[in-house]
């Protein structure tokens, strides 16, 4: 846990909206097709700064990640606070709905109709 908040933390420092703080997506340099992850590190940088309308419109699918995160820390938290393990089992289909949630969202968000979801 303390990894994710110094990660968040140093994002929500380092701007990356200014060029020269961080790498360029390889995917987006050598294709100029947006990945899932395109826009991630924007989104982070306005959703720790509470902006949740820039965050959603940097990378939609990431702020869902986010806030998955927590849910699941907060889970994790209060049973672990009442002596009760947290199991999550996810099945294969699971993980193939998951899969086929990110391919979609890369998909759609190269397309001109899904320009909204493009960061």
């Amino acid at each position: 846990m303390a990894a994710v908040v110094g990660a968040f933390g140093y994002v929500a420092t380092v701007d990356p909206n200014e060029p020269g703080h961080y790498p360029v997506c390889p995917m987006l340099r050598f294709t100029g097709v947006f990945c899932p992850g395109c826009g991630g590190l924007r989104s982070a940088h306005a959703f720790a700064h509470g902006d949740l309308v820039t965050a959603l419109g940097s990378n939609a699918l990431a702020v869902a990640g986010y806030l998955a995160f927590a849910a699941v820390w907060l889970l994790w938290t209060v049973r672990a606070g009442r002596g009760l393990p947290l199991s999550i089992g996810l099945r294969p289909v699971h993980w193939w709905g998951i899969g086929t949630v990110l391919l979609v969202f890369s998909v759609v968000r190269n397309l001109p109709f899904g320009s909204a979801l493009a960061p």
